[in-house]
Order: C-alpha cells, then structure tokens, then sequence
C-alpha cells in the first residue's frame, strides 16, 4: 500500500442558503480545494462525490462548471457518512495504485430538500415531523441511559452545546456564531427529554472538498501534505443480541482498526472532530474512541480537556451543533478541519502543537441503535 496524503482542502460557507444551488455550493469548495493544493483541474484523475437528497450524478454536475471531465466519477451514498465514505474511496484507490491524485467532495442543499424542517419538529401541528422525527428520540433514550449509568446531567449535555457555540464564535464558516449559557440552552424549546433545540444540529447547506495523492506526488507538486495514517469503514454488527444504549459497536470498532492502522493510539491524538448531531452523542463517542475509558466520559467533559485549550479539543470547529450539518458535506468537513488544525491554521481556535488528529462520522440507522456506516480517518503532519 502507498502512503497517501490530503494536500488540498476546501470549503462553503455553512448556512441557509434556499436560492443557491448544490452545484454552486459544490464548485464553491472544490475550486478552493484545488486552489489550495496548487493543481489545476486537469491534473485530477478520479473524483468522488457525495449527495443524499434529490437529482442524479452530482460528481458530473459539479465538476462540469470547473472543467473536470473525462475522467472516472464515483457518487456515493451513504447516510451522514457519505462524505467520508468518498473519502475512504479515494484512499483506497490510491493507496493501492489505480490512480495516484483524486478528488473527493461531500455537499448537501437541506433547506430545499425533501426533509426540510422534518427533522426537528416545528411546533404540536406538524403531524408528519412527529411521526418522521425518530432520531431525537434515539439520542434522547440514550440521555436517559447516560444519567442512569454514567451520573449525567441535563447540564452536562448542555455543556457540549455551550463549549461548540464557544468554537464556532470564532470559526468564520460557521452557521452559527453566537455564545451561549447553560441557562439559555436547557431553556431552549424541548424537543425530545432531555434533548432541547439548542443540543440539536440545524439544518444546513454546504459542501467540502478535499485534493488527494500519493506523498511522492506531494513533494513533487510543492504541496502541504497531510498524511492519512488510517482510513476504516465500518458497519454495525446487525445480528448481534446485546445492545449498549451508551455505545456504537460500528464506531467503536472503526476506531479500533484505525489506531491500530496507523500504530497510533487515543493518548497520541492532538484534535478531534466527530459526528455531534445531537449533544448526549458526543459523550458516548469519547468512550468508543478512547478518549477516557468506560464510564468516564462525563468526567472527561467536565474537565475542560476537550474544550478549545484542553488537552484533546473536541470539535473546535463548532461540530455539527453550531458550525452546521449539510449531511454528505460533514464527513469530508471533518477531516478539513483536522487538516487545518494539523498545519497550525486554525486561528484562535488552534490545539496548539497539533501534530495527530482523528476525524470521525457516522451515519443511517438500521434497528434503532445500529449505525449504518461509521468512518475513522487518523490524520499526521511530518
């Protein structure tokens, strides 16, 4: 296998955007991907992209206004996961010697799709959120199941949102960039006890965009690479009879095949950005990615160590809660900002010295609990 490196990474503004179209947002972050690798469209070999809502071929539709054509394009789908599967992809098609540079992309338009405003109920009348609204109640259950078992407090989920508004207040992409209390939070409307709206993801548009290529390729081309240590993908175990309400089997295996891909492990990790669409969910990813061991997790968020200045930042981009969820966009975001991060450009919100970092996603939801798709992608600067 050949060593593989991000040498390019671009994205949109995240926001509520219903007059611009995919394919704007799309070339919006690719043309800033390939500006920021040094490579002209042309140099591209084989491109990914991600989509889950709405029209055909969004690799072709968004790279035929930039110039890429004529090449292999692959469009994936595959929950919020999407975008890091394309990412996995490409890895792998270069990594094992298809192709020795690609392009992988991740966009998403939620204000003019299909399920705008559906997966937050707006308000007692609207019958048909209810009814389609099951993922707030998923992470609600395991709320639940977090202050049985782990001693948390609706405050402490609280605290996940406030410490992500504090982030995305200082990161310019973000959808929303303004601080806020615990008071403010847990005051918000409830949406699913003890989930109220302010621990809930917004709907958002946008895309990200990353150039990949081999490391020989890198220095060759002038570029800044950052290295992909490990890439997993990896689905729930369906079929397996005893369910954890404080755990993803999918996650926590994904992780563990990508540290130990990378020969790395979680006390080594500088910065992490990973799947928080709902606050309770962040807590219990500490634990499957080894962050703090079992029954740990609100400790460790009590702490301050995963906070902008702590000891391992969690989501110092503002995570999904505040920074913004455009699904397929997310997976390929995640590791844009661990790539930031890694080069020391993150602004006030740099982990200082950050030299290894993990971007995680999942995504779908098979039989209640079961992840569909879980990617780990462990990232390093030289």
């Amino acid at each position: 296998m050949r060593d593989v490196a991000v040498i390019g990474i671009g994205t949109s503004r995240f926001g509520k955007f219903p007059d611009r179209s995919f394919h704007t947002l799309g070339g919006e972050a690719v043309r800033k991907a390939l500006a920021d690798a040094g490579v002209a469209p042309g140099r591209i070999e084989v491109a990914y992209g991600s989509r889950i809502f709405l029209d055909q071929i969004t690799a072709q539709v968004v790279l035929r206004d930039i110039g890429i054509a004529g090449i292999e394009m692959i469009n994936v789908e595959n929950a919020c996961a999407g975008g890091a599967t394309a990412v996995r992809c490409l890895w792998k098609d270069i990594a094992t010697g298809m192709y020795d540079i690609g392009l992988a992309f991740g966009v998403e338009s939620m204000t003019t799709s299909p399920i705008a405003g559906k997966l937050i109920a707006q308000g007692d009348d609207d019958i048909d959120a209810k009814l389609g609204s099951n993922m707030p109640v998923v992470f609600a259950l395991m709320a639940r199941r977090l202050m049985e078992t782990h001693g948390a407090t609706a405050a402490d989920f609280a605290q996940v949102s406030v410490k992500s508004h504090q982030a995305a207040a200082l990161n310019p992409a973000a959808q929303y960039r303004k601080v806020l209390s615990i008071d403010e939070v847990l005051g918000s409307r409830m949406v699913a006890d003890p989930i109220t709206l302010l621990q809930c993801c917004p709907n958002t548009d946008g895309a990200a965009a990353v150039v990949m290529c081999t490391t020989d390729m890198a220095k060759s081309l002038g570029a800044r690479p950052v290295r992909i240590l490990a890439s997993v993908l990896q689905s729930s175990d369906y079929f397996f009879k005893k369910r954890d309400l404080t755990s993803f089997d999918a996650g926590r295996n994904a992780a563990a095949k990508a540290y130990e891909m990378a020969s790395v492990g979680p006390d080594d990790l500088d910065v992490v950005e990973l799947h928080d669409a709902f606050a309770p969910e962040e807590l219990v990813h500490y634990e499957d990615l080894g962050l703090c061991g079992p029954g740990e997790s609100v400790g460790l968020l009590r702490s301050g160590a995963t906070a902008l200045g702590g000891r391992v930042p969690v989501n110092p981009s503002g995570g999904l809660l505040s920074l913004g969820h455009p699904l397929s966009a997310s997976g390929v975001r995640t590791i844009c900002d661990v790539v930031q991060q890694l080069r020391g450009e993150a602004g006030p919100r740099q982990a200082e010295g950050a030299r290894i970092g993990l971007a995680q996603m999942l995504g779908g939801n098979v039989n209640g609990l079961e992840m569909g798709a879980a990617a780990v992608h462990i990232l390093a600067r030289d």
